[in-house]
């Protein structure tokens, strides 16, 4: 492949070479190979897209939502125009498969858009009447500059998560994308400009966390972060946070369970556990990654998870074909490595996969592969049960009864989603309300409502995502009493 164009910063509107004029090399997963550059900004670049967003602020936070409303609707448009190429770069930046680019990171970066787009303008402000002594009503404003750090495994997807609710409330937002990831980003600025939202509203600085996340999240002009990525990360923005008061959404880690009884159609909780197992090579913080079967329905489970998980093609993930594609870097593939070795020291059988293989084809030879992987006979509370692997690893537990497998799935320092497989009803309402996660789906997996609050508890996260909690989030209330 012939090296991409170099990616730039984007601030105040234009595309501008990172200060120190240092760049990291774009990894591309299936390849190992670079194939672009990335701006290795600084905070000299961060102070200079706050500048930008500060400049911009009162203009665009006085703008009719109407004005802004269309402005994001055109956003959506123009990402839906340029799906193939928003596709291609996402999958080779990435290394997920082509079609799961085409069919979801893309289309749902739209639907964000057009969502929050339509959001704001239907709206209600509260009103309080105080009997006799006064009338309340509550302005929600929008809280000026954010920070918007994303993460790389979907990175279109859930940056414009991000952006899109906070410039539609009218702030002004300095962005992070993954330096492992940032040509989608890269793309979008383009797409902001076509659209005509006015220079400064979104600004991107490209880099590392420790260069350019950090000072984004220690600026004291920007008074509120949004941040996605991994708990260590989350904890460190928080104590940077902290002292001066910013406020804060947290959305982290995950080792959700995904709970099948022995009563569930099992050929529906099969196909779906596949899928919330191995989705975007495992890279995906709500995969369902223990797997707790109750034991008279074990034996037959396994056997047809087995037998579906192997159909599944590990290959270039730039062909139609191909269901696995690359992990996302060679210390992510490491760290892969590392827990299937762990599991087998902690007493785990490797069902299927466990070892690096074959590669698919020339041009993927020194790619980042590795393939679906399967373990049993784990102990429930071992290091690979509780520790959050980002890949395509799995462990299958047996389990006798519903207070059995409740323990087991809260026997972790995560809460963000969880799966449950039954066609009773009632035990559907008892273990959902009693699983300690922000997310419980009950026959079915990453079924999205944009309306719904998206979070998690303990080390999970901080805070909500979503419908209203991102309205709310990205505005300040402020209550106006009125005396009679």
């Amino acid at each position: 492949m012939e090296r991409a164009e170099g990616i730039r910063n984007f601030v105040d509107g234009a595309f501008v070479e990172p200060t120190g004029g240092q760049y990291l090399d774009n990894i591309e997963p299936a390849t190992g190979k670079p194939y672009s550059e990335v701006p290795d900004s600084d905070g000299r670049d961060v102070e200079l897209a706050v500048t930008a967003a500060e400049k911009a602020f009162p203009e665009w936070s006085r703008t009719p939502a109407a004005d802004r409303s269309r402005i994001l609707l055109r956003i959506a448009d123009l990402i839906e125009r340029d799906l193939e190429k928003l596709a291609r770069a996402e999958s080779i930046d990435t290394g997920k498969p082509l079609s799961l680019a085409r069919n979801l990171d893309i289309p749902r970066a739209a639907s964000n858009f057009r969502f929050f787009a339509t959001a704001i303008l239907h709206t209600e402000n509260e009103a309080h009447v105080t009997e006799g002594v006064a009338f309340n009503y509550t302005l929600r404003q929008p809280r000026g500059l954010v920070g918007l750090i994303s993460p790389w495994n979907l990175p279109l997807y859930l940056l414009s998560w991000k952006i899109a609710p906070a410039i539609a409330c009218g702030n002004t937002a300095i962005a992070k994308p993954s330096e492992l990831t940032p040509m989608t980003a890269y793309l979008l600025c383009a797409i902001s400009r076509e659209a005509g939202l006015p220079d400064g509203v979104l600004n991107i600085v490209h880099g590392t966390g420790p260069k350019v996340g950090q000072p984004i999240t220690a600026h004291l002009k920007v008074n509120t972060i949004s941040f996605t990525g991994g708990t260590v990360t989350g904890k460190k923005v928080a104590e940077t946070c902290a002292p001066m008061f910013k406020k804060v959404s947290l959305e982290l880690g995950g080792k959700n369970p995904n709970i099948v009884f022995a009563d569930a159609d099992l050929d529906a909780a099969i196909t779906g556990s596949v899928r919330s197992s191995f989705a975007n090579q495992g890279q995906v913080c709500l995969c369902g990654s223990r797997v707790f079967v109750e034991r008279s329905a074990y034996e037959s489970f396994v056997d047809r998870f087995l037998e579906k998980t192997s159909q599944l093609k590990v290959g270039d993930p730039l062909e139609a074909t191909t269901d696995q594609g690359a992990i996302v870097s060679k210390t992510q593939l490491e760290k892969v490595k590392f827990y299937v070795g762990l599991a087998q020291q902690e007493g785990g059988k490797i069902a299927l996969g466990g070892s690096v293989p074959p590669a698919p084809n020339e041009r993927c030879k020194e790619g980042y592969f590795f393939p679906p992987t399967v373990i049993k006979d784990l102990p429930v509370s071992c290091r690979v049960n509780r520790e959050e692997i980002f890949g395509p690893v799995v462990s299958i537990t047996p389990f006798d009864s519903e207070e059995e497998v409740i323990g087991y799935a809260n026997d972790c320092d995560y809460g963000l989603a969880s799966s449950v497989w039954t066609q009773n009803l009632n035990r559907a309402h008892r273990v959902a309300e009693q699983i300690h996660t922000g997310t419980v789906w009950v026959n079915c997996w990453l079924v999205r409502d944009l309306r719904v609050p998206f979070g998690g508890m303990k080390q999970s996260g901080v805070g909500r995502e979503g419908g209203n909690e991102a309205l709310h989030f990205f505005t300040e209330p402020k209550n106006i009493c009125i005396a009679k």
